[in-house]
């Protein structure tokens, strides 16, 4: 714009002037120059027309009001009629060209293109007001539908865009789980309330109507021939398969009815989900709790299945104890059966018999039966009947048995010695001990039960000792995988309990039901009996001698010695511990139980000897004083308890005639004083003969240390003297060889200078002669070199000039057997007819047929007429007319 007023406005450009007379504004579009007026004010511009290009579209706010004609309308002003607060869409098919915007109207946005819709994909559009598609259709506010593709969408201002919808590929195996927003009707045809859901399972490419929503999708669930699904019915319907299934009926889908199956709206997978076929080897059988039976369930009822056999457990149902394996009974094994309820059974008589044929009975059975089978068989019990146990022989050497009861009668036995089967009414008896027994079984030594002999106290208190425990009758109890009791003590205790009895030793065996007791002497075998028990004897041991420090089941006989401490008093009141030991022994008459029952009549014996004999020692030794005692402490003791007779050198025994425990020899191991006074006494004495002792060793030390100390300067200065001798001798020595080093060394130096000399010019010389010798090699091996270098290369020229010649003939041979060939294939080709045609054709045709072969100074003849090169053509037929006579072909060059 000029200052002048005049405005040059390129093309597709405009401006809006305003007339302030008529208070109008008007558009001035361009190519133009406009020269101002000065009523007239520009109140916009210059501006870019606005262009749309195809498929592109603008929205127009307060678009103007246009005639049928298009022109914009006026009013009796002369200004343009405006639609206000509407708007207009302007696409380039009815736009072609640019356009100004007249004054009121307004772009919105920016220039934007067609949105193009694609194949499997639509717009939800919604209606802004009411208004009628270009089919006719009436369109109310808030109405919603959807633009499918593939098209290109062209906006409308009475609608508006609310979402892009993308269509739902539905898979092979797939399906996709639909809701009705509202009441409409689904694709299918078919009516929908608001809430309801369904699916659709058609492959393929799915777009959900406007008042469809996808809930999800759903995946088909594979079924194999092992595998089965468990299906719960939400409410009453009709399955993909045609079965009319009720609210909360269960059912499985296995792989006869589809091998895939996609779960319905009204149906949802059972807690057992995905359920495995059971399959049953012809080794194994199963018991079904409420069974279906003919597709009706039986509640409270079993049945058995066999194998071979492949099924699934129904909804409801299950398996009593698993699958269970074919019970395999060998010859030394039985089933112990119970009936449950009432039934029969098929026994076979053969089982447990060495009968030759079977013979099967039926046999009636009440609850509560107990019966047995016997291998060797097969069995697989009925559903009426449970197996209480799997029995076997048990086999039982002479010296080993079990201790069998009676169910009936509560009567309990021992099986001893032989292979014994327990019957139908027999169970095995457990047979506890107390738990003092029990340590003593398993500590000592002799197999299940063990024996430690009655020893000294010292001894057994060390090695074999046993403190006494307490005496619970009720010891833990567990049962083996054989079902056999096995204690903490790792004792069967339905064996029948054994002990060993060592050799010299006894053993008391109680019977509390008949009260009555044996004596058992070893070496032998103990075996209880159901109502026997054990006597355990508690002796004393230590020293000094204690109660109940030794437990064992057996006496030793002897011979044997204890030790006990005993503290006596001298008459001058001098106390002494002494440390005796006492050998003894038991005289017993075995062929006599009244003789035998002695040994056990004391209950301690170690004790109550020890204290006897204690008690006379120390009544001896108050009568004596401490020197006499000290002096003759051997004799006052045997006197105390064999009597004068064993002091005069005779056998004496001091016997205990309660339970027949003899006494034969005392040993005085110790004596030591107990009074701290007399302890000193007998100190101080001892510490003045050491004293006395030890002065007259001391001088007799000192005197045989003063000679050896003489001795020892005397030797001293004659090794002196030796010593300076040896040394003078030795100088002597020295300056010898150290006169005949220096002659040798002068000697040797010079003598080693003329080697040295007369070595190097010998070296000299030969390596002269060693060089002239390496130089002349040299030369001759260059010369050689070149030789040969020269010949090889002489030998390469003459091999390749041979090759090439030899090429070179080759090829003659080639291009001659080629032209050969090639000749014989034209005349082969053209035939002798025809060239004898062509020859009779006269000298023109001789010419053509001359060219067509390609002949250049060949000649045909028969070998009888000479030739002439001049007429060659004329030549080529004989004169016999033979063109493949015998005659020689002539080439020339």
């Amino acid at each position: 714009m000029s200052s002048s007023g005049v405005i040059r406005l390129p093309p597709h450009k405009y401006i809006h002037v305003l007339d302030s007379n008529a208070n109008v504004t008007r558009v001035v579009n361009g190519p133009q120059t406009y020269t101002r007026q000065d009523h007239e004010r520009v109140v916009a511009g210059p501006e870019d027309m606005i262009t749309i290009p195809p498929r592109y579209y603008v929205v127009i706010s307060d678009p103007v009001v246009r005639d049928d004609e298009g022109q914009p309308m006026v009013d009796k002003h002369g200004q343009i009629k405006l639609r206000h607060s509407d708007q207009e869409i302007r696409l380039s098919d009815k736009w072609p060209d640019p356009f100004p915007l007249y004054p009121g109207e307004s772009k919105l946005g920016d220039v934007e293109e067609l949105l193009v819709v694609e194949e499997n994909c639509a717009l939800r559009l919604r209606a802004l007001r009411d208004f009628k598609t270009e089919a006719g259709e009436t369109k109310n506010a808030g109405d919603e539908w959807l633009f499918a593709g593939p098209r290109t969408y062209i906006p409308r201002v009475e609608e508006e865009m609310v979402e892009v919808i993308h269509a739902t590929v539905i898979k092979h195996d797939m399906a996709i789980k639909l809701r009705a927003n509202r009441e409409c009707t689904d694709s299918t045809g078919q009516k929908r309330k608001a809430g309801e859901e369904w699916l659709v399972r058609k492959a393929g490419a799915y777009l959900p109507a406007v008042d469809e929503e996808i809930v999800e999708t759903v995946d088909a669930q594979v079924l194999t021939d092992t595998k089965a699904l468990h299906l719960i019915a939400l409410k009453t319907f009709t399955d993909s398969y045609g079965q009319k299934r009720k609210a909360g009926e269960e059912w499985l889908v296995t792989n006869d009815m589809s091998e895939t199956h996609i779960l319905d709206v009204n149906e949802q997978v059972g807690s057992a989900g995905m359920v495995d076929i059971i399959t049953l080897t012809n080794r194994q059988y199963c018991v079904v709790l409420d069974p279906y039976v003919e597709g009706v369930q039986r509640l409270g009822t079993k049945e058995l299945r066999r194998g071979e056999l492949n099924f699934f457990l129904q909804p409801g149902e299950s398996l009593a104890n698993g699958i269970q394996e074919m019970h395999v009974l060998a010859d030394d094994e039985a089933l112990l059966l119970q009936a449950t309820e009432a039934t029969t059974t098929e026994e076979n008589s053969k089982a447990g018999s060495s009968a030759e044929e079977d013979t099967t009975t039926v046999v009636s059975r009440r609850p509560g039966d107990r019966w047995m089978v016997y291998g060797p068989c097969e069995y697989i019990p009925p559903v009426a009947v449970e197996i209480r146990e799997t029995r076997k022989a048990i086999p039982l050497d002479q010296n080993e048995g079990i201790y069998v009861r009676d169910t009936r009668s509560g009567k309990v036995r021992a099986v001893i010695g032989s292979t014994y089967m327990l019957q139908p009414q027999e169970e095995l008896w457990a047979k506890s001990l107390p738990v003092e027994v029990e340590d003593l079984l398993s500590t000592q030594d002799g197999g299940v039960a063990a024996y430690v002999p009655a020893m000294t106290a010292h001894q057994s208190n060390k090695k074999h000792a046993r403190l006494l425990a307490g005496t619970s009758s009720n010891p833990v109890m567990t049962k083996n995988s054989t079902g056999n009791h096995i204690n903490d003590h790792g004792r069967d205790e339905t064996r029948v309990v054994s002990f060993r009895v060592p050799h010299n030793a006894a053993m008391q065996v109680y019977d509390y039901k008949e009260k009555v007791s044996r004596i058992v002497f070893g070496p032998t075998l103990v075996m209880l009996g159901p109502d026997e028990q054990f006597t355990v004897i508690r002796l004393s041991g230590d020293k000094p001698k204690r109660p109940n420090v030794i437990s064992t089941l057996c006496v030793q006989l002897g011979p044997d010695f204890m030790t006990d401490v005993v503290t006596v008093e001298t008459s001058d009141h001098a106390r002494l511990q002494l440390t005796l030991s006492f050998n003894w022994f038991f005289d017993v008459d075995k062929t006599s139980p009244d003789s035998a029952a002695k040994i056990f009549n004391v209950r301690d014996f170690v004790g109550d000897a020890c204290k006897a004999l204690a008690s006379r020692v120390r009544g001896a030794v108050a009568g004596q004083t401490f020197d006499d005692f000290h002096k003759h402490s051997a004799t006052i003791i045997c006197q105390s308890v064999f009597g004068k007779d064993k002091e005069e050198g005779k056998k004496s025994v001091h016997t205990f005639n309660s339970n027949n425990l003899c006494v034969t020899n005392v040993d005085i191991q110790s004596v030591e004083p107990v009074d701290a006074r007399t302890r000193e006494s007998l100190q101080k004495s001892v510490q003045l003969a050491i004293e006395i002792t030890t002065k007259s060793q001391e001088a007799r030390a000192k005197h045989e240390a003063k000679r050896e100390e003489e001795e020892a300067k005397g030797r001293l200065e004659r090794q002196q003297i030796e010593n300076q001798s040896n040394r003078e001798t030795a100088r002597k020595e020295l300056l010898e060889l150290q006169a005949n080093s220096s002659s040798v060394e002068a000697q040797g130096a010079a003598t080693a200078d003329a080697k040295a000399k007369a070595l190097a010019n010998q070296i000299e010389g030969e390596a002269a002669v060693k060089q002239a010798e390496l130089r002349a090699q040299a030369m001759r091996i260059e010369s050689g070199a070149r030789l040969e270098q020269l010949s090889q290369s002489q030998q390469a020229e003459v091999d390749h000039q041979r090759a090439l010649d030899e090429l070179e003939i080759f090829r003659q041979k080639e291009m001659a057997a080629i032209d050969a060939k090639k000749f014989k294939d034209i005349v082969t080709a053209i035939g002798p007819d025809t060239i004898a045609k062509i020859a009779r054709a006269g000298p023109e045709m001789q010419a053509k047929l001359l060219g067509g072969l390609g002949l250049k100074g060949y000649l045909v003849t028969d070998g009888k007429n000479p030739i002439n090169l001049f007429q060659t053509a004329k030549g080529m037929i004989g004169q016999q007319g033979d063109m493949m006579g015998g005659g020689p072909v002539v080439q020339t060059n």
